[in-house]
């Protein structure tokens, strides 16, 4: 299930190693989406727990980019406590004076987004939207639209066979529902 708290985390985690706690919004949401998919690939599940598009300008976070524009609202010790409003397409660290635990990502969680920055942090937002479409099969251009990418897909792109990405999609979908059956208790 989506977890706004560990997402702001882990934008927190990219924002920290960007020049001055700043990131374009465009940069940051192909660094999340690129750990997500990172994350399949190592631990058969994604960080954030959120649901992806595709969109003109590459894969997204659904949810994620629902708060970024200021359609959902923020959990307390959610995305407003991490990342400030955006300005001019970039974001910031809400307090980049504090350091902050980042207590919701486990110390593989972070290898993987060490990882995905070594990568992809010194590349500008266009390049790494160009690399997603390059070399994330998973993504359509959806012609001005959107449309979902799905989880099996997503674990076919990065390696798994057609059984394994299946079997790996039902137990996702099962976790899924079963983490909403007990947010509503």
């Amino acid at each position: 299930m989506f977890s706004e708290r560990k997402t702001a985390q882990i934008a927190a985690f990219f924002l920290r190693r960007e020049k001055n706690n700043r990131i374009s919004i465009l940069k940051l949401m192909k660094l999340l989406y690129i750990a997500d998919r990172e994350a399949v690939r190592a631990f058969g599940r994604p960080l954030s727990g959120d649901r992806w598009f595709s969109m003109e300008h590459g894969p997204v976070l659904s949810e994620t980019l629902n708060l970024i524009n200021g359609f959902s609202d923020a959990q307390p010790g959610g995305w407003e406590d991490w990342i400030s409003d955006r300005e001019e397409h970039q974001l910031s660290l809400r307090h980049p004076e504090q350091s902050g635990s980042l207590d919701e990502l486990a110390p593989a969680e972070v290898d993987v987004l060490e990882t995905v920055w070594e990568k992809f942090g010194g590349m500008t937002a266009s390049e790494i939207r160009n690399w997603t479409h390059k070399h994330c099969s998973e993504w359509s251009d959806p012609q001005k639209s959107s449309a979902p990418i799905r989880y099996e897909d997503v674990a076919r792109a990065v390696g798994f066979s057609q059984t394994e990405a299946a079997e790996l999609a039902t137990q996702y979908q099962s976790e899924q529902q079963i983490d909403r059956l007990f947010a509503t208790l």
